[in-house]
């Protein structure tokens, strides 16, 4: 098994931050510092940070919960920033944050140590909707949406299709919802930048049928097994 997906498994980080954290130097097997792609046998003994990782079955523990601005999706942030990680409730195991949200964007978060699961659902062949509430400053009309839903040119490169329409309108702002199936870095904001309009509040309320109810900022509760279930099934 690689490396990364051994870490994942055990619950330390998602496959894509596990790269970073042996990259960094801060995995050992064997007391050999590891490198990126190596392997782990059986009877391997793995340390992160001079921590060995226990042996023993991980329990898959899965959770969602509803960030809020000015916290980092990371498990740790060398800028000294409040992460996600600050908010978990006591008993809560080594979990991190599925995908990210940007620093001034709140929303649905899902929290797991299923590294299969996060993989799949960060990988960019998946194309799992993620809807947004967006609050844009000025008035915006449906017919102002329309380079949003074919595409816009981030990077060189176009955003996919996606839907959006307007929910309430008035001379001071614009709310839209906004379903995209792509991760791309502040995508929703840069998209809302190309046609000249400033993103003041956003939110992601979905991520396919996955809805964020019932908990306030900061709040987060572990996800049902009909949950579970659904995202496995993406």
């Amino acid at each position: 098994m690689r490396i990364n997906k051994f870490l994942a498994d055990k619950g330390v980080a998602s496959r894509r931050h596990a790269d970073s954290i042996i990259e960094a130097g801060r995995v050992t097997i064997n007391g050999v510092v590891a490198t990126l792609g190596v392997s782990v046998e059986e009877g391997d003994v793995v340390a992160v940070d001079g921590q060995v990782l226990s042996a023993a079955e991980k329990k898959e523990e899965y959770y969602i919960m509803n960030k809020p601005k000015g916290v980092v999706c990371t498990v740790s942030d060398d800028r000294g920033r409040k992460t996600v990680m600050d908010l978990l409730p006591e008993g809560v195991g080594r979990v991190f944050p599925v995908g990210r949200l940007d620093y001034a964007t709140e929303g649905l978060l899902i929290l797991t140590n299923d590294g299969d699961l996060a993989f799949r659902l960060t990988h960019p062949t998946t194309e799992i909707p993620k809807t947004y509430m967006a609050r844009i400053e000025g008035t915006l009309t449906e017919k102002d949406l329309n380079p949003i839903r074919s595409g816009v040119e981030l990077d060189g490169i176009l955003t996919k299709k996606c839907k959006a329409h307007i929910v309430e309108t008035n001379k001071a702002y614009t709310k839209v919802h906004i379903t995209i199936t792509e991760g791309r870095n502040r995508q929703v904001r840069r998209m809302f930048e190309s046609i000249g309009k400033n993103v003041e509040f956003l939110k992601r309320v979905s991520i396919g049928q996955l809805k964020l109810t019932g908990l306030d900022r900061g709040q987060m509760r572990p996800l049902t097994e009909q949950e579970i279930a659904y995202l496995k099934g993406l």
